[in-house]
């Protein structure tokens, strides 16, 4: 896992905001997908830094956020 700065690295990427993402919570992540790698960020600092995970690494993060 890395973790990268956003600017300029959006060329190409479509964000998916989470479910459970509301307009006026504090809980707001995104997720993209890119060759080799999961995005992830706050979708509130879109310019901010975001997590880089491979997609082994992702896999097993799910479970463990979902709580199962």
């Amino acid at each position: 896992m890395t973790l990268q700065a956003s600017a300029g690295a959006d060329a190409g990427v479509d964000w998916i905001k989470s479910s459970y993402s509301t307009a006026d919570g504090p809980d707001c992540v995104e997720v993209a997908t890119a060759p080799g790698t999961v995005l992830v960020r706050d979708s509130k600092n879109p310019h901010g830094p975001r997590l880089a995970l491979t997609r082994t690494a992702w896999a097993t993060f799910l479970p463990y956020a979902s709580g199962r």
